[in-house]
């Protein structure tokens, strides 16, 4: 279904691109609070969460801008001539926007990684006691009809060193709702520095590979942490671990994790994200890891839902809808002091 608004006050022209119509296209399904701030400010909008990847750029002729999820990767091919203002990602990751590209090109790039950082730090908390305490070996073995406490025996985290890798809003957000079952929570990240407080100790590599017992991945997936997870990597750890991976599949080689599991390097794996998260058109190859991963007791699977509760629903589009609206404030400000000085020359 396509919903359009009527008006906007907002009359924005910008140098070096095409005339700009005053519309937004959303393409992806978001929170209607989205919609309603936009339909408060008089800002026309195209809703059309069941258009096709191959329809967005039909869509995006002349638009303003655009917001989307996951339907689509965000490039050349998806934009053809059009120039919208902005690209806006209803999620926290910008894996499917080719942003170097889009930066060429002058198009501002928003997300809202502040949306889900709660949902995701309490997925990664539930995702870690349910490996400490068996809860879905034990549940599914007592549905069959076998109960098993000697066999369901679990570890405690209080005492227990946990590495944090990638300090952003989720990693921070895991450390903090960490803090009452007093673990020594180590964080690491590339790109920051200076953010020990109270819940968290500034850590780097080699202190994380001498002293976890857990490590949990917050990173983004660029080149760089493509393939990250990899055997190599996890023998570095001096302990054997457990594992949580709620960022991206991609940085992972599950092969290799499933070397590490047999190996016992692992000693629990949650994942809230894989390789190729459509089941349905898994290779022969991918099958086979998937079907491995299934049979084990000590793995945890979810599917890509660490940041998507009810709360983060209406977060993200509370999120997207400020930042978009300040975005187009400062353009229509912008655009009024160039015409002013023009004016006077």
């Amino acid at each position: 279904m396509v919903f359009q608004a009527e008006h906007i006050h907002l009359n924005l022209k910008v140098t070096n691109m095409p005339a700009q119509s005053q519309h937004i296209v959303i393409a992806d399904q978001v929170h209607p609070h989205l919609m309603e701030r936009l339909d408060k400010e008089d800002i026309p909008y195209v809703y059309s969460p069941d258009c096709k990847a191959s329809e967005i750029r039909q869509l995006l002729k002349n638009a303003l801008g655009l917001v989307i999820r996951s339907k689509a990767y965000v490039n050349k091919d998806l934009l053809g001539n059009a120039r919208p203002l902005f690209i806006a990602r209803a999620g926290s990751g910008m894996d499917n926007l080719d942003e170097e590209y889009l930066n060429d090109l002058g198009i501002h790039l928003m997300n809202a990684p502040e949306g889900n950082k709660d949902a995701v730090a309490e997925q990664t908390i539930g995702m870690l006691l349910d490996l400490a305490a068996n809860i879905t070996k034990g549940n599914l073995e007592v549905r069959s009809g076998k109960w098993d406490r000697e066999g369901n025996r679990g570890f405690e985290l209080g005492g227990r060193t946990i590495g944090i890798i990638g300090y952003g809003n989720c990693g921070s957000a895991v450390a903090k709702k960490l803090s009452g079952f007093g673990m020594q929570v180590l964080g690491y990240d590339k790109y920051k520095s200076g953010f020990s407080n109270e819940y968290v100790t500034e850590s780097n590599m080699d202190e994380i590979f001498n002293r976890s017992d857990i490590v949990s991945f917050h990173i983004p997936l660029t080149e760089e942490t493509t393939g990250l997870i990899n055997a190599d990597y996890v023998r570095k750890f001096r302990k054997d671990i457990v594992l949580l991976n709620l960022s991206r599949g991609k940085i992972m080689k599950t092969d290799d994790l499933l070397n590490l599991l047999d190996e016992g390097k692992l000693k629990g794996l949650a994942l809230d994200v894989l390789e190729n998260e459509n089941l349905k058109i898994l290779s022969e190859r991918e099958n086979v890891i998937f079907e491995n991963l299934n049979r084990r007791n000590n793995v945890v699977i979810t599917p890509h839902i660490g940041g998507w509760t009810q709360e983060s629903y209406l977060k993200i589009s509370k999120i997207l809808a400020d930042k978009i609206l300040e975005f187009l404030t400062k353009k229509k400000k912008n655009e009024k002091e160039i015409h002013e000085i023009v004016g006077k020359v």
